[in-house]
Parts: structure tokens; sequence; C-alpha cells
């Protein structure tokens, strides 16, 4: 199960026991926000692209939207997400759970500066009622991203 996999994965930082999991759906970040009683812009949506026919997280603000000139600048290329399918197989996680923890090897995360605004932030944990509460420090260091991008509508 891809829950088993994120905690496994947050046992190197002694926060595997930090996930929440809710008797309700957190699989949107509307969702989200309401099972923790916070706003949608703190939840930390990870956004699955297709580079070079590899697997690509990026994730940011709840409230964000992907800017396709500055992803392009950004990253040399059309912003192409993942269709539903491709999500498990590529990243290693199911929609509704997409994290950049416990993700196949092969993926690289980025995290927007969309999230710096805000002391601690939500991300999902591998599956559709999971998160953990992360400062954006913790989630670099965890997420170990190739770098802070920016790629979101102002």
């Amino acid at each position: 199960m891809s829950i088993d996999r994120a905690r496994e994965y947050l046992k190197k930082w002694h926060k595997d026991r930090e996930i929440q999991e809710f008797e309700v759906s957190s699989a949107t970040v509307a969702l989200a926000a309401r099972a923790l009683n916070t706003d949608e812009a703190r939840i930390a949506k990870s956004l699955s692209f297709k580079i070079d026919n590899r697997g690509v997280l990026i994730v940011v603000a709840g409230d964000m939207k992907i800017d396709n000139r500055k992803f392009k600048d950004e990253f040399n290329c059309k912003a192409v997400m993942l269709s539903p399918g491709e999500v498990e197989e590529l990243i290693g996680h199911a929609i509704g759970g997409v994290c950049p923890f416990g993700i196949n090897e092969d993926v690289d995360v980025y995290l927007d500066i969309s999230l710096k605004r805000f002391d601690t932030v939500y991300p999902a944990c591998g599956s559709p009622n999971s998160a953990i509460e992360l400062s954006c420090e913790e989630l670099e260091e965890i997420a170990r991203p190739g770098k802070w991008v920016d790629v979101c509508k102002a």
C-alpha cells in the first residue's frame, strides 16, 4: 500500500508517527483543508508531470496553478501532466495520495516557492486520507528536491 511506502520513507526522519489519517477523504485540496481544518493554500499539492518520458513532481501551495510560460522557461518543455493511468506507474502513488515520500527512485522532485509564505504546510502521505504537517525546511530536507522553482501563476 502506498501509505506504507510513505511511512517507511518518513521513518528516516522520525516523522512516520506524525502522519495523520482521517476517517474522511483528503484526496483533493478542498477535502484535505476540511479534514485538517486549515486554509486550502496550506495544502502542499503534488502535481505530476512528464519530462523526457519520466515522472516529475512539483509540490505547490494548494491555491496555486501552474504558469505554462514559467514552466517552459524552467524546464525547457511544455507542461504535460501525467494521465491518471500514468501517475501510479511513474510516480509510485495513486491520485489522491501523491506526495514526495516513498516515490519511485527515478522521479525528480521540485518545490515551488509558493509554499514559502507559510510556516508549515500539509502534503499527503500516499493515501487519499492522510497528511503530515511539515515546515518548508523539513519538507525540503525530507523531499530532497532538485531545487526550489517558481512555476506558478502570481
